[in-house]
């Protein structure tokens, strides 16, 4: 798996969530190694993809 899947997996999870998820949250949710979820996530993050609006814990951005 890729880290072009795993980001769209990420942001699949965080949408079914409907509430702001954390990585290891994420991770449960999709069954990816949480190695690979905190890669994706880092790059969302710098892709402005994902927002944190509490304190480690993401979402979609709007």
């Amino acid at each position: 798996m890729d880290i072009a899947e795993v980001k769209q997996a990420v942001l699949q999870a965080m949408k079914e969530a409907g509430e702001p998820i954390a990585a290891g949250k994420a991770a449960e949710l999709t069954g990816i190694d949480r190695k690979l979820i905190d890669k994706a996530f880092a790059e969302l993050k710098k892709e402005g993809a994902i927002v944190s609006p509490i304190r480690c814990k993401w979402e979609p951005a709007a």
